[in-house]
């Protein structure tokens, strides 16, 4: 076997439709779309989940139940990992500082610390909410946690 020797298998690649190139084209006039009715015409066809006017199986079936997802509160998270990354020691971490160094982007509600990783610097860190390792993990660390 030699590289100008490889094809594809038989079969496996075939010509591009070339629609509305004559009569003699097999595929001309009509262009394989039969006679009138609604999937001739341009932009013909029905929307998707369309049934024929019969009434669609999203609503035959009943809707119940509450959802909170438009309610809840959307939150960051950022891990304990993160902060010993991207801040010195020393340093305050708030909202303003966290979105300046792109550890929180868009519209949240709330910030949350996880205690993912390791942190050896000592951090005044603000923020809404924590788990209780990130809170061991940066008081261990020297440093303080707000909420």
């Amino acid at each position: 076997m030699n590289l100008h020797t490889l094809s594809p298998n038989p079969g496996a690649k075939h010509r591009r439709k070339r629609l509305g190139c004559g009569e003699s084209s097999g595929l001309g006039k009509t262009s394989g779309r039969g006679h009138k009715g609604q999937k001739s015409r341009s932009g013909g066809g029905v929307r998707p989940g369309f049934e024929g006017g019969q009434m669609p199986l999203h609503r035959r079936l009943p809707k119940r139940g509450f959802n909170n997802t438009r309610f809840q509160d959307s939150i960051a998270i950022v891990n304990v990992s993160q902060l010993e990354e991207f801040f010195n020691a020393g340093e305050d971490v708030n909202e303003e500082t966290l979105r300046a160094v792109g550890l929180v982007k868009g519209q949240i509600d709330k910030i949350k610390v996880l205690g993912q990783g390791e942190i050896t610097k000592s951090l005044k860190v603000t923020v809404h909410l924590a788990s209780a390792t990130a809170k061991e993990k940066i008081e261990k660390a020297g440093g303080s946690l707000e909420l």
